[in-house]
């Protein structure tokens, strides 16, 4: 082994410090080594990546080793060796996480490689290496200055680094010579100049880079780098140590942000990130607009316009809180200096920030204190109170993190503990709002500067001495702090309170209508009667009521935070409710004086206060009531007078405003333009107008009269035990109709919605010129225009190019070449996807040598088929004159230049083929001769039309022998040469009258030399044509002219690419603002959160098959047939010459590209990158555009390269794109196979796209005071070489996906590496498409000043294509919902309505808006668990203003399986739930105006909330059925003689029957359709989906919503559901189905069904059985979809063979015994018990919610009971007594039979038989004597049944809700044995129908053709594929 003196260590040969390692290895176990499982990597490589978090810093160490390995194997041996020592050292007992292992594993790998390594360029180690040292310097460094890139040295100095460390340790000090230290020296000055970097290599040397020659980044470096009279920072050094204290007084500092980061201690690469973050922004600002001349420094309102936009929230923080702002400019200061050093101050704390990024009050806050010190710093030195100096200069670079954010983010840390992992309700703990908004108030200030962390905000009230045993991460229980300005409590009141408004308007217009309806007339028009009017005045009353709740609600709700608030906002919430209850005792006193006739209360209030009220006091009393609303409706018509004083810090206004608006940071003056406020009040106004209307007619004016009948109505009758039998007035039976009718009446708005948004949707879609261009009929009539479009769309116009009139008739060639050079590229991206065939590719190019032809040469698509048929009219032309037959050609616009093109190309070929020169005089005459015949209109008579199909025959012969391949170039020309001839004698013999006098001329002028044979011409042609690229194209296009006919007007044939395509054309025709040159547009980044999704499928799971035998790849053969064959046709060609391993690579990312993967993701991103170097030649070319590749080919080598490398300079410059791979860390040391995989699979992405960086959350061991800890690291990776290359790393306070939800926690660690103005949140499940990255720069252009007034947009929303809709009827569904609310949903929500939020889709955002003010989501556990919507929202409530833009798209994909879309609708849903518990929707409900109000809640969760009332119609509307048949009332009512002639009852039964049909939620679905692909596709469509039983998914989605909405406002226990986004095509189990669906379906479908049987069963005698379906249809329909679309949206769900073993499954599943560790899928115990999550975390509240539910299910069995023959109609209480005894004894029964069979079964089995025969006799006697003696019927057995079993389950659910109890009574065993019977007894019940519809094999195969139609009418063959007969083999390339 190497020796450090080149003699003998050790007695074995080895060093002194190695002989412990070595005898410590001896005990070390040789099989823990950590290089197994990963065959098909580099081993070498492996090392390095693998080293354990403790040991990080010998991972450089191992990767030199393997760099150096194949140039000095031994240099690599003790390269590995002095990383083995430095291990040791480091930990020296192998206590780290997986550093035994490791040692281990370099033990063994030293070992080997000592015996077979020697020294190469010397006889000793030490020798050896510095040889090698000196050599690497010279042959690389000092060779490689100024020739090599900086990224190439950076990575040659940190190898001569390492080397040079390692050679230290095995070359003794003294025997260094001194040309290595001298090359050592070197490499210590200069490797800070060479360091890994991101954009721009700030520091490099040597050869320049481009884009550090911008003159843009230039001007910027030399504004950021202006350190003059910046005071070197002191040090105050406790060492005594006189180096240390020179070396801490002479830290130097390059720019300003080096200078802040000595001053405060912010760490390196923090400052390095935030270094090129600033010098990118203001670059970008600058060079807008500006002029390239001269250009050195910023302009001064770069750095000001950056000031504006970085300190506009800063600003109005200190405003609001009537603080000065710290931005001072004292007289006489470099301005622009110091500007920049508060932004950069600014953007050093948000980039060390971590967690508390998304708290920006708080940055607010640490800002403006740590500015101050800088003013104090440079022109003060002193503080104001004490006069002490400022302590210029922190300690180290952490000192920020240490001091500032570490103890902020242990608050949050300690806060989220007491949420206990989401299960704690929200208002025991205080989330990041709460924080953030504690310095919303001048309490802040308090915590003073530095930070006393004695201070309020910092003392835990957890923090009580830990018991001995309890762990240190335990919460405790103390006094915990206030909530801060809102508390988010669990209930429905909180939809009341947000928008209370709107439940005041429907009530009070429902009592309005009910007394306007009451009157006899029933017209609308008795309002105006005197009577009428005065009782419609109680609306008043009413709402002073409704009021009183709403003040009672705040008063209640918001007690929690009462701690946080100033005195002044207590008082207004008591002064409201004091209010409000003044109004609710003043207005009902005064009604009742009014009152002309006064009865009961009325009377005794009159009395009361008659002597001194006067009759008119209550009118008075409404005139003061409503003030406040005519002022508040005053304000709403003027938004901008209500903007400013909302707004306002002044005391005054303050002061005035008080009453109407909190005191709040947020949600202040968002009142929208005059113009937009008129839009949305037009459209609420109509919709109000008509649902009231509606609502009048049809629900409430019919139900009238029978209601006065009915309630008059005196019943004697009753048939059960009546406890008021002599109530007048039948209160109970007006409930039971009304109900239904009130629910649907405050639900129908949103239907309501639903058909304005569709009629506004679509009216305002067809003005934006959406699907003009639908088909490609549409787009070959208008691809005449589109060069045009996109030259006047995409491209900017050149300096003083006046701006081009749209649609211009004429074709600009310029346009031509440019748009030429878009469209080639679009097309070749889209055979590179394999969406075209080589053909069709050929078939849409258009030509790159326009120059040769005297035509525009449009693409051969669009002139396929128009020689031939040019050809057959003039073969079949009748007439003389030319004039005719060319204006024939010309009447069809793609004819002529078809025409033309093909005649000049065919005389271009040949006379370039011809060398001889008389050959080519005979060509030159031929066409002259066609041209003067042309001229002179005498073509017809000189040549004859009937040679020319003949001449077409040879003319295609001739063209495909020159495209053909040949092995020998004499048969080759000869077949060239024959045909050749043949054409010329058919032009000269057959079409030409006169032809044979050309050829006698040419032989007269040769001089008769020649014979006369014809063989002798044409004979000499040149072969090497035949080779040129841009001849053959020419040929290619011709042959295509010639021969394509009508096949091409299906060109392209795949589906997406007509899609594509249209789409394109079509948005040219939109409005988009015009583009930018890239220099102009804004900059931007695209940021995507991954986690542990799929990058890139493996071979394995290609090939890996599923129960049926089918796998990933056979189903994507048969779903995407043509791609497959284009993919084949491509994979073989040989001009690729692609080897077997390229072929799999290939065959992987076709398969990934299909699915929904990362790399599909970072590949459509890419575009953006080609569009941008696109774009850089198309301008850099300007008016010389030519249609060829990038770049003229007339250019040479150098000026390429030059281009290309500013090309990809100004790529850098405008567009960064970030992955954030959290985990990828740890996926890079995993042991996992897949976590392995996932690594390469995302280092293969970073080096295939060099501009790709990857973000993640590294978690280091590091030894701290002597103890281990974990350390946590945002780090910025890109691809260099084989390897990933750290770029910055940045500490981090703690963990920080601990603190909050998991995607927004990843976004935002992930944000600081983010570049530009703008920023695109893309998803892991989104593509994108090359032709729509072209419009990036027209919708950044969205964001500029002056386009919407002085209001510009915050957030850009952008359209999606869902591209799963393919794969089955389920994905087709969904796609076409998600595609709706993408696009005609958001389209209305943004204009007119102005309510569009963020929804996860691939918005853009203005990135420095949102990253001063909180981030891009909001991160709060489980309340922000939607966590995109919450971004929109804080935009909205921050003044911000959300767009929607449809003339560009991107990809998404959608869930496609039954389960997956579940999941996910439960994930929106619970969602929902908790949004409608957040201090941002109730204060958006509260601070929109009415109007805005409304669209706000209809399209959030006033849509869920409107699901959930639906489903509880259907409850309220049986249940009351269900009172009225049991009791009697029902058949009393019905054969009543006055109510039997009005029909009335009959009425409102089916009234509300029509509201169950949710059909009219498919209306915009329908609407988009037609839109976007014609009315008869939407209607075909609709008819399909209905087939389908699409209403059956919908209506089963419906419940999914409803139940997982519900629970989570009632019990919470939301969580993520990962969907999963893999290709659905297995089969689910039947156990399965009932896991997911037993709850939110299952159960509530089986009461339904007994609730309809009751109804059914007892009201049959009197009512007819079409009116009980006419009535109960839509519920049986309910009911059906519930229980039964699991399985018939199950792939194979009714196969008998399946069915089989789902039963087995299933009844293994139930019978297995839970336990801890057992998960919920084996055992039905543990699934039970998982069920019940909700209930055991749930608030006293819950729980009493969840008894008062279950007593429902007691109606049962009182109202059976008392209708069974065995009770002989005695209604007495007895009988209902004597049920219950039954009830008891069968329990009591079964309990006994339960516990005998576990204390005897096994100990006393006769004892137990014995027991058993007794119970079954006695049971057998009791039934005989009940049947003889007592009258029992079978009739009676089955309504017993019906009775106990609902009144079973309430005592179930009842035993649920209060566990603890039932546990303490030991009655808790006996409850989960009542809970598996039921389950037993649910499970057979719907397994039943099942299994028999199993037993007909056609079921199965309708089910099969239901399920996968869309891909059956694509000819897909989906029965084989499931059943699994597929080929033996399917070859990935045949």
């Amino acid at each position: 082994m190497a020796s450090t003196s080149g003699g003998r260590g050790g007695e074995d040969g080895r060093p002194p410090q190695m002989q412990p390692v070595r005898s410590l290895s001896r005990r070390m176990t040789r099989a823990g080594t950590m290089m197994i499982d990963h065959p098909n990597e580099d081993e070498s490589a492996i090392d390095s990546e693998l080293v354990p978090s403790s040991l990080a810093s010998i991972a450089p160490i191992l990767r030199v080793a393997n760099d150096v390995e194949e140039d000095n194997p031994r240099v690599a041996y003790l390269c590995r060796f002095h990383a083995f020592e430095k291990a040791h050292r480091m930990d020296p007992t192998s206590s780290g996480r997986g550093v035994r292992q490791f040692k281990t594993y370099l033990l063994h790998k030293l070992e080997k490689e000592e015996e077979t390594t020697e020294p190469m360029l010397a006889k000793s180690d030490p020798r050896e290496i510095q040889m090698y040292y000196q050599k690497f310097y010279e042959n690389n460094i000092q060779d490689g200055e100024g020739k090599k890139t900086p990224e190439e040295m950076a990575k040659l100095y940190q190898i001569a680094t390492v080397l040079y460390d390692v050679l230290k340790t095995v070359v003794p000090q003294a025997r260094i010579d001194e040309q290595t230290r001298r090359y050592a020296e070197e490499v210590e000055r200069k490797k800070e100049q060479y360091e890994h970097y991101n954009i721009l290599p700030l520091y490099a040397v040597g050869a320049k880079t481009a884009v550090m020659e911008l003159p843009e980044i230039k001007a910027a470096i030399l504004a950021v780098c202006n350190v003059d009279n910046l005071p070197r920072p002191r040090f105050h050094s406790g060492s005594t140590n006189l180096d240390e204290v020179d070396r801490e007084s002479g830290r130097s500092f390059n720019d300003i942000l080096e200078w802040l980061a000595l001053v405060f201690g912010f760490q390196r690469g923090n400052v390095a990130n935030q270094r090129e973050h600033l010098i990118l922004l203001l670059a970008n600002i600058d060079v807008r607009k500006r002029d390239l001349e001269n250009y050195v420094e910023l302009k001064p309102s770069t750095v000001r316009k950056l000031m504006e936009k970085y300190f506009k929230n800063y600003r109005s923080w200190c405003k609001y809180l009537r603080c000065e702002s710290y931005l001072r400019f004292p007289p006489g200061c470099n301005e622009q200096q110091l500007s920049l050093l508060y932004i950069g101050l600014y953007l050093l704390i948000w980039g060390e920030a971590s967690n508390v990024r998304f708290m920006p009050e708080c940055l607010c806050y640490i800002f403006h204190n740590m500015a101050n010190e800088v003013h104090g710093i440079l022109f003060g030195n002193v503080y104001p109170v004490t006069g002490d100096t400022y302590e210029a200069g922190a300690p180290d670079e952490e000192a920020f993190l240490r001091n500032v954010i570490t103890p902020i983010y242990q608050v949050l840390r300690k806060e989220v503990r007491r949420n206990k992992m989401g299960k704690a309700s929200h208002s025991k703990w205080r989330n990041y709002d709460d924080l953030n908004e504690y310095f919303w108030d001048k309490r802040c200030f308090r915590l003073k500067w530095p930070m006393n962390f004695k201070a309020d905000f910092f003392i835990h009230t957890d923090e009580i001495s830990p018991l001995p045993n309890q762990r240190h991460d335990q919460v405790t229980h103390g006094k915990r702090k206030p909530k801060t300005n809102f508390v988010e409590a669990r209930t429905f009141w909180n939809l009341y309170r947000s928008f209370d408004r709107m439940w005041m308007f429907l009530i009070l217009s429902l009592q309005t209508m009910i007394i306007v309806a009451w009157h006899p007339s029933g017209s609308i028009l008795a309002i105006f009667s005197e009577d009428v009017f005065r009782n419609v005045l109680t609306i008043f009353i009413t709402s002073a009521f409704l009021n009183l709740l709403q003040a009672t609600l705040d008063l209640i709700l918001s007690f929690g935070a009462w701690k946080s608030l100033k005195f002044s906002q207590i008082m207004r919430y008591i002064t409201k409710f004091l209010m409000a209850a003044m109004w609710a005792i003043m207005l009902p006193i005064t009604y009742s004086k009014s009152v002309q006739n006064p009865t009961g209360l009325i009377k005794f209030f009159s009395n009361w206060v008659g002597s001194w009220l006067h009759q008119s006091l209550y009118d008075y009393a409404i005139a003061l009531y409503v003030l406040p609303n005519i002022l508040a409706a005053v304000f709403f018509l003027l938004p901008p007078l209500r903007r400013i004083m909302e707004r306002s810090n002044m005391r005054i206004v303050t002061f005035i405003m008080w009453w109407a608006q909190p005191k709040l940071y947020v949600g202040r003056g968002m009142h929208e333009e005059m113009f937009a406020l008129f839009k949305y009040t037009f459209f609420w106004v109509m919709l109000l107008l008509s649902k009231l209307a509606f609502s009048y007619y049809v629900e409430i004016l019919p139900l009238v009269n029978p209601t006065k009948l009915i309630w008059d109505m005196h019943v004697v009758n009753y048939q059960w035990h009546e406890f008021f039998p002599n109530a007048t007035h039948n209160i109970g039976v007006i409930i039971s109709i009304w109900g239904p009718i009130v629910l649907v009446y405050f639900m129908d708005t949103q239907i309501w919605y639903a058909i304005f948004s569709t009629l506004f949707g679509g009216i305002y879609g067809a003005f934006s010129h959406l699907g003009e261009i639908r088909t490609l009929g549409m787009l070959r009539s208008r691809f005449k225009f589109v060069p045009n479009a996109f030259c006047t769309k995409l491209t900017p116009l050149p300096l003083g190019h006046a701006k081009r009139r749209h649609l211009d008739e004429t074709v600009d060639e310029k346009d031509i070449a440019r748009f030429s050079q878009m469209w080639n590229k679009f097309i070749l991206t889209m055979r590179d996807e394999d969406l075209i065939s080589d053909r069709d590719r050929d078939l849409l190019l258009v030509p790159s040598s326009s120059g040769d032809v005297s035509v525009v040469q449009w693409p051969p698509f669009l002139l396929a088929s128009k020689i031939p048929i040019a050809l057959d009219m003039a073969k079949d032309f009748k007439g003389k004159e030319d004039v005719d037959l060319f204006k024939k050609i010309k009447s069809e616009y793609y004819m002529h230049y078809a025409v033309v093109e093909a005649y000049e190309t065919v005389r271009d070929i040949i006379y370039g083929l011809l060398q001889d020169e008389s050959d080519k005089r005979i060509v030159r005459e031929i066409c002259y001769e066609v041209d003067i015949s042309i001229q002179q209109h005498r073509f017809l008579s000189e040549f004859r039309m009937t040679g020319m199909p003949l001449l077409s025959d040879k003319l295609e012969k001739f063209l495909k022998i020159l495209l053909s391949d040949y092995d020998e170039d004499e048969t080759y020309k000869s077949q060239i040469i024959n045909v050749l001839q043949d054409i010329i004698e058919i032009i000269t013999q057959d079409v030409m009258v006169n032809g044979h006098e050309i050829l006698e001329r040419a032989h007269l002028q040769s001089g008769g030399i020649e014979s006369d044979k014809k063989e002798q011409r044409f004979e000499k042609i040149d072969l090497r044509l035949t080779q040129n690229i841009s001849w053959r194209e020419k040929v290619v296009r011709l042959l295509l002219l010639v021969t394509v006919k009508e096949s091409a007007i299906n060109i392209p044939q795949s589906l997406e690419a007509r899609r594509r395509m249209t789409f394109f054309a079509n948005s040219l025709f939109m409005n988009m603002p015009d583009a930018p040159r890239v220099r102009d547009m804004l900059s931007f980044s695209v940021l995507t959160p991954y986690y542990k999704e799929d990058v890139l499928y493996s071979e394995d799971e290609l090939n890996k098959e599923n129960e049926d035998g089918i796998t990933i790849l056979f189903y994507l053969q048969r779903i995407y047939p043509e791609e497959w064959s284009n993919y084949c046709e491509r994979i073989n060609d040989v001009k690729r010459n692609l080897s077997e391993k390229d072929k799999a690579e290939q065959l992987r990312q076709w398969v990934s590209y299909r699915g929904q993967t990362l790399s599909r993701t970072v590949r459509g991103m890419m575009y953006y990158r080609v569009a941008l170097e696109l774009q850089c030649f198309q301008e850099y070319t300007g008016e010389n555009a030519t249609n060829g590749g990038y770049l003229p080919s007339e250019s040479n080598e150098d000026d390429q390269k030059a281009f290309s490398d500013r090309a990809r300079a100004l790529a850098d410059l405008k567009f960064t794109y970030v992955v954030s791979c959290q985990v990828y860390g740890n996926q890079k040391k995993s042991s996992e196979s897949r976590d392995r995989s996932c690594y390469n699979n995302i280092l293969q992405l970073m080096l295939k796209y060099p501009s790709l960086r990857v973000a993640y959350i590294d978690e280091r061991e590091e030894t701290v005071n002597g103890k281990s800890q974990k350390v946590f690291y945002s780090v910025l990776l890109k691809g260099c070489d084989k390897l990933d290359e750290e770029i910055y790393r940045i500490k981090l306070p703690g963990p920080p996906t601990e603190i909050g939800e998991g995607k927004p926690e990843n976004q935002n660690h992930a944000i600081i590496f983010t570049r530009g103005e703008a920023l695109q949140t893309i998803d892991m499940n989104q593509d994108n498409y090359f032709e729509e990255s072209f419009k990036m720069r027209n919708v950044l252009q969205e964001f500029d000043e002056g386009r919407r007034g002085k209001r510009n947009p915050t957030i850009l929303g952008i359209r999606e294509h869902i591209f799963t809709g393919s794969v089955s009827s389920l994905a087709w569904f969904m796609s076409n919902q998600e595609t709706s609310f993408v696009t005609i949903g958001q389209r209305v929500l943004a204009n007119p309505l102005r309510v569009r939020f963020h929804y996860g889709h691939p918005d853009i955002f203005d990135r420095i808006f949102h990253i001063t003010r909180g981030g891009i989501s909001k991160a709060s556990k489980i309340i922000n668990l939607s966590e995109d919507i919450f971004a929109g929202y804080n935009s909205t409530l921050r003044g911000g203003y959300i767009t929607h833009h449809e003339y560009i798209q991107a990809g998404k994909g959608r869930d496609v399986g039954m389960n997956q879309i579940s999941f996910f609708e439960a994930k929106v849903a619970n969602g929902n739930g908790e949004q409608t518990l957040s201090r941002d929707v109730y204060r958006l409900g509260r601070r929109f105006d009415f109007y805005r109000m409304l669209s706000f809640y209809f399209t959030t969760v006033g849509f869920y909330f409107s699901s959930m009332i639906t489903v509880l119609t259907v409850y309220v509307f049986l249940y009351g059925r269900l009172y009225l048949v049991l009791s009697g009332l029902e058949k009393e009512i019905m054969q009543s003689a006055t109510v039997h002639q009005s029909k009335a009852l009959e009425e409102a039964l089916a009234a509300q029957s029509v509201f169950q049909l949710g059909f009219l939620m498919v209306l915009p679905m329908v609407m988009e359709i037609g839109l976007e692909k014609g009315f008869r596709t939407a209607l075909g469509d609709f008819i399909i989906m209905q087939l389908q039983l699409a209403s059956v998914f919908f209506t089963f989605q419906l419940g999914t919503k409803a139940h997982y909405f519900g629970r989570t406002i009632l019990h919470g226990g939301s969580k993520y559901r990962a969907t999963g986004r893999g290709f659905v095509v297995f089969h689910a189990k039947f156990a399965e189905n009932y896991r997911l669906y037993s709850r939110s379906h299952f159960v509530k479908g089986l009461e339904l069904v007994i609730l309809l049987i009751v109804y059914q069963v007892y009201g049959s005698s009197y009512r007819s059985s079409s009116l009980y379906i006419y009535i109960t249809f839509s519920m049986w329909f309910l009911v059906t979809s519930w229980l039964f679309a699991p399985f018939i949206f199950n792939p194979s769900g009714f196969e008998w063979q399946k069915t089989v073993d789902d039963w087995t499954d299933w009844k293994r599943w139930m019978g297995n015994r839970g336990g801890i560790g057992i998960v919920l899928d084996k055992s039905w115990e543990s699934w039970w018990d998982t069920e019940q999550e909700h209930l055991k975390h749930t608030n006293l509240r819950g729980r009493v919610l969840e008894i008062l539910l279950a007593l429902r299910f007691l109606l049962y069995q009182y109202g059976i009971v008392y209708h069974l023959n065995i009770a002989h109609r005695h209604t007495t209480f007895l009988v209902y007594g004597l049920s219950w005894a039954v009830l008891l004894a069968v329990l009591l029964v079964l309990k006994m039979v339960s516990m005998g069979r576990r204390k005897f079964g096994t100990d006393f089995q006769v004892m137990f038989r014995i027991l058993k025969a007794l119970l079954f006799l006695g049971f057998l006697s009791v039934m005989t004597v009940l049947f003889v003696v007592c009258g029992l019927t079978i009739a009676d057995l089955f309504a017993s049944i019906l009775a106990f079993l609902p009144t079973g389950w309430a005592l179930l659910l009842i035993g649920q809700a209060l566990r603890s109890v039932f546990k303490g009574l030991g009655f808790w065993d006996s409850v989960k044995e009542l809970g598996r019977a039921y389950e037993y007894i649910m499970g057979l019940l719907i397994f039943t129908p099942i299994a028999v519809l199993s037993w007909f094999p056609f079921v199965s195969e309708f089910q099969t053709r239901l399920l996968f139609n869309q891909a059956f009418s694509r000819g897909l063959q989906i029965s084989m594929i499931l059943a699994g007969k597929k080929d033996k083999e399917t070859p990935s390339t045949k």
